[in-house]
């Protein structure tokens, strides 16, 4: 299981929803740039995009409601 909570990465405005779709675009970013620089993968991106939203070190932006867009920061 991951660490943190799940509760202790979002903030009253953001969705469940948003975390896993912020999450998810950040771990391809992680892997696209390894994957790039032809690095081998030692940890899931998915685990270090995690520890990175936790740290502060990205942000999860909700667009508008209407458009239902998630943008790392």
């Amino acid at each position: 299981m991951l660490r943190p909570a799940i509760t202790q990465l979002i903030t009253k405005n953001e969705s469940c929803y948003s975390l896993v779709i912020g999450v998810a675009k950040r771990a391809r970013m992680i892997a696209d740039e390894l994957y790039d620089n032809g690095v081998i993968l030692e940890e899931k991106p998915v685990k270090t995009a995690v520890e990175e939203i936790a740290a502060g070190k990205f942000k999860i932006v909700e667009k508008e409601k209407n458009k239902k867009k998630t943008e790392i920061l």
